[in-house]
């Protein structure tokens, strides 16, 4: 059935029974291919009844569905005809995992940042009622946590003034983001899925009632007519009503019969309204409904029947950060821990079984993350918060304005920054570098090992009198690179014969660094590598060493405009020192979805490129000390001789 699926029309003709089978023959698909690619399986796993009824209701791309977050599209992405496109999911030539406008006219929003799609809807919304596209209609789907995050209430405040959109939200409540959803939200919409049986009993009363001679018509009408004031005691949905919003459900997200029946209802309505969804994370697969603390959300390369991983990869970088918190706790009880919606991929898990009453997940909600953090520092405490990379561009206002002009002693823990790969572009943590350079009084340190994670953290938690930072990329962590020497805070990892080229690592790039560096050495190109350690602020002893090197290169895992070696720059000027600065990074483009490793070989990020152009630059800067040489008076040419 799902094979001859090549487009929403080719959903309109079939039965109840054949919808039925789709659905089984979806969840397979899904299971099956997932757990080759890796990939947010319970999420979809969720959607699929909700998805089919979306396409038999409305009519895409006319219709616009957007996606909240993004990565419960799967479905959406098998019945718009991308089904093969799925035996390299996430992988370069193959579906994105998120909606892709390059991918498919159907695709509207990239939308993998949670809480962003209401805004983009009411935009879209407006956009068709004031160029009069009034036979169209815009489908907002909300869900796996996207309410927690506060852009999505600002939006709803905005929506709901506006009585001439087309716009149906549909809030998908499975009760979880990444783990269970928390806060007041979560409450409120517990108290919401009880009405259903309140709904139930009332068809079962006009049934009763209407067979009820003379006075049964009656009843239920007066009965009907106090439906309202009912239900606001028992599940105050009058929230959304009273923001102007016209509530529908709560509706089994499993019954494609029952969620076309209130689409329909919603779609023409003609203006905004929404429509309660229920749904189960993870339906239809043992494993996923098993897993508690995260119902399968995203996974790697899995056995398809058991869930188990079949990838045995080293110990995480996560995993070093993660265990040497819990060990910090227990030295120190003014630490506490912060995520949001991400307790269990930032490693924050185990600090929070280990002290629960001093870990916090705030939901989606960066922003409130960074400045809830900059209170409890304010009382006494010295919070890490610990979220994505790509995640803190969010809170950037926060960190600046709240927590660095107050100094206050926060402690960032950067998870998967750099080239992260498989999720494409929204998720690549290559801004951090470039953005946290222009807060004043952060500390940002860039650790090549686990080691260094450890020392780093430690150092980070010492600083009470302002922010500090601390980034590592995604996957195992490197070995141990121990270093020759520490001067004045720089580490040496690697000394050249000659001072030729003086190589700046930072963070996790540490070993190809050293290793380039070996083979520029066959060469007969002299390279010394160093590790600041801590990026910011920069360390003034490297002035000093890098007056000795004909040129300077720095290799960083962030955009090269306005990162570490734009910094180093930035500071040989102000210092007079005349020295070439060179920069191996990441180019200011959007880099999309692939393996890490390919993104690299692209950007030439390689033990190989990074040493033909240590060599090439060496020998460019050689070129330029012999002209200097012929054009200068006779007896200055000795001084001006190039180190050997």
């Amino acid at each position: 059935m799902l094979e001859q699926i090549k487009s929403p029309d080719d959903l309109k003709g079939l039965s109840a029974e054949q919808l039925t089978q789709l659905s089984s023959e979806i969840r397979s698909f899904l299971i099956e291919q997932v757990s080759k690619t890796g990939g947010h399986l319970g999420p979809n796993l969720g959607v699929v009844e909700l998805t089919i009824a979306i396409h038999r209701v409305f009519k895409s791309p006319k219709d616009v569905i957007v996606f909240d977050t993004g990565h419960q599209s799967y479905v959406h992405k098998l019945l718009t005809g991308r089904m093969a496109s799925f035996s390299k999911l996430r992988q370069r030539g193959g579906a994105a995992g998120y909606p892709n406008r390059g991918e498919s006219e159907h695709d509207v929003v990239e939308n993998s940042h949670a809480s962003t799609a209401l805004s983009w809807s009411d935009g879209i919304a407006k956009g068709f009622s004031l160029t009069n596209q009034n036979d169209r209609t815009v489908v907002c789907v909300v869900g796996d946590g996207a309410l927690t995050g506060g852009m999505s209430w600002e939006a709803l405040n905005n929506i709901a003034t506006n009585e001439k959109e087309k716009l149906v939200i549909i809030v998908n409540d499975n009760e979880r983001s990444y783990s269970p959803t928390i806060g007041g939200l979560a409450t409120y919409l517990s108290t919401l899925r009880t009405t259903s049986g309140y709904e139930k009993f009332l068809d079962w009363g006009k049934g009763v009632l209407e067979k009820t001679p003379v006075v049964g018509g009656p009843i239920y009408e007066t009965l009907h007519g106090v439906k309202k004031g009912i239900k606001d005691i028992v599940a105050p949905q009058g929230m959304f009503e009273d923001l102007g919003l016209k509530y529908f459900g709560p509706v089994d997200g499993h019954d494609i019969g029952a969620i076309e029946k209130a689409l329909r209802i919603a779609k023409d309505f003609g203006r905004p309204v929404l429509v309660h969804v229920i749904t189960e994370k993870g339906r239809g697969h043992a494993p996923a409904i098993n897993d508690e603390a995260e119902k399968f959300h995203a996974v790697g390369v899995v056995d398809a029947e058991t869930g188990q991983p079949l990838s045995k990869a080293g110990k995480s970088w996560t995993s070093v950060f993660s265990e040497e918190l819990v060990k910090i706790g227990g030295e120190r009880t003014d630490v506490v821990a912060i995520t949001a919606a991400m307790m269990g991929p930032t490693g924050l898990d185990k600090f929070e079984k280990a002290y629960p009453d001093r870990t916090f997940d705030v939901g989606i909600a960066e922003q409130h993350a960074a400045t809830s953090a900059a209170g409890m520092a304010f009382a006494g405490l010295h919070p890490v918060v610990a979220v994505y990379s790509t995640f803190l561009n969010r809170a950037f206002d926060q960190l600046l304005l709240d927590v660095a002009l107050h100094k206050a002693g926060v402690t960032f823990v950067l998870d998967r920054a750099g080239v992260t790969g498989d999720d494409g572009p929204s998720h690549n943590g290559m801004w951090d570098l470039a953005l946290t350079g222009i807060v004043p009084t952060l500390h940002v340190a860039a650790p090549r090992d686990g080691q260094r994670v450890k020392e780093t953290l430690r150092e980070a938690l010492d600083i009470k009198d302002a922010p500090s930072l601390i980034r590592f990329p995604k996957g195992a962590v490197n070995p141990d690179i121990p270093a020759f020497e520490r001067r004045d805070g720089i580490d040496v990892l690697y000394r050249g014969e000659s001072a030729d080229v003086l190589l700046v690592s930072v963070g996790a790039f540490a070993a190809i660094a050293v290793e380039a560096a070996a083979q520029t050495y066959r060469e007969g190109v002299g390279v010394t590598v160093i590790d600041p350690r801590w990026v910011k602020p920069l360390p003034k002893s490297l002035i000093t060493m890098a007056q000795r090197y004909k040129n300077v290169v720095v290799l960083e895992d962030g955009i090269k405009h306005g990162g570490i070696a734009s910094t180093i720059s930035e500071m040989f000027r102000d210092a007079q020192l005349n020295v070439p600065v060179h920069s191996i990074g990441l180019p200011l483009e959007f880099l999309e979805h692939a393996k890490r490793a390919e993104i690299l070989e692209d950007l030439g990020i390689t033990v190989q490129s990074i040493a033909r152009s240590l060599v090439a630059w060496h020998s460019s800067a050689v070129s330029s000390d012999v002209k200097e040489e012929m054009q200068l008076p006779e007896g200055e040419n000795e001084s001006r001789k190039p180190l050997r």
